[in-house]
């Protein structure tokens, strides 16, 4: 029988405080964002965690909705809105979709009610709406005149590519992400037997979604899509679409990135870049993301003087 209401009801998780993982990350030799020195230059009160944390909220509410082809061809695209830091509980919520439906809303907020992030999930790789990020992207204006970020080109390909990744259950990630799988899985706030191969439809484990924005970037350097600096840097928004998964444990992956846009607001400049993952083995696209990594103009020192120097257009006495 069709509803009579055009409220949508919604799948809620319960309550969940993430771990902060990242106090000991580095970008280019400097501590990063998620440090609580680094942030309290910043004016922020912690070190945030990292955007990506948060997805793992929603693999349960979406398998719920559409079983394992979640982590087979599952897309899920978010904007970040307010930044989480450790001790703060998080709530996701998803958008129960009409019968059959593949594409719906997500959110998540804070137990006070603060949003977190929006977005869209949807699986299968159908024709859906265009995806939160996809959206985002679409409605860029074109910038004035980049200073962080004026050496870098819509289009230009990463250097390394292609790049060569895997995730071992006791491989260290590097600088950028200094733990572990098995670090995270002691820690993640979804718990799944599938992580860790027990039951697994596909009869090896796979990789939590949160996880995956690891593995990229894991490498990011190679890609060499550097911007002025030392500046301070934090991810605005994120889209990690499964093709051909799921992504396994201690698999081969190769990795090719493009930037897709540049942008800019009032306080920061972005890059958006795509990366497309390649099974290692048989060179199938198996998934892809698109990162906005947005550098904050405050923290480069020398953002007001590039600026004038470029003729960019001051406004207040500041670019």
């Amino acid at each position: 029988m069709a509803s009579p209401f055009s409220t949508r009801p919604a799948l809620c998780g319960p309550l969940r405080a993430p771990r902060q993982m990242l106090a000991d990350q580095t970008y280019d030799g400097h501590k990063s964002i998620h440090d609580d020195a680094m942030a309290a230059d910043l004016g922020l009160r912690a070190g945030p965690i990292e955007g990506p944390t948060h997805f793992s909220q929603f693999d349960p509410l979406l398998v719920h909705l559409w079983g394992p082809a979640w982590f087979e061809t599952g897309c899920i695209s978010a904007h970040y809105q307010t930044m989480v830091v450790e001790g703060e509980q998080v709530r996701a919520f998803v958008e129960l979709p009409p019968d059959g439906g593949q594409f719906t809303r997500i959110w998540a907020e804070k137990a006070d009610g603060t949003p977190v992030l929006t977005g869209t999930a949807s699986v299968g790789n159908g024709p859906h709406p265009p995806s939160e990020i996809s959206q985002r992207i679409a409605k860029l204006k074109p910038s004035q005149q980049l200073v962080i970020n004026r050496d870098l080109r819509v289009g230009q390909q990463g250097a390394g590519n292609p790049e060569s990744v895997r995730m071992g259950v006791d491989q260290h990630m590097g600088p950028h992400y200094p733990f572990t799988l098995n670090d995270k899985l002691k820690v993640i706030t979804e718990p799944g037997d599938w992580y860790t191969g027990a039951g697994s439809p596909w009869g090896r484990p796979i990789i939590p979604t949160e996880m995956i924005s690891v593995l990229l970037g894991s490498t990011m350097d190679l890609a060499q899509f550097r911007g002025k600096g030392p500046a301070v840097g934090l991810f605005a928004g994120q889209e990690i679409r499964r093709i051909a998964g799921p992504l396994f444990v201690d698999h081969p992956y190769l990795l090719e990135r493009e930037i897709v846009a540049l942008s800019e607001s009032a306080r920061t400049e972005s890059v958006w870049v795509k990366t497309r993952i390649l099974d290692g083995v048989t060179r199938q696209l198996v998934a892809e993301m698109i990162l906005n990594s947005a550098t904050l103009k405050a923290s480069y020192a020398k953002y007001d003087e590039e600026a004038r120097m470029l003729g960019k257009v001051i406004e207040g006495g500041k670019a």
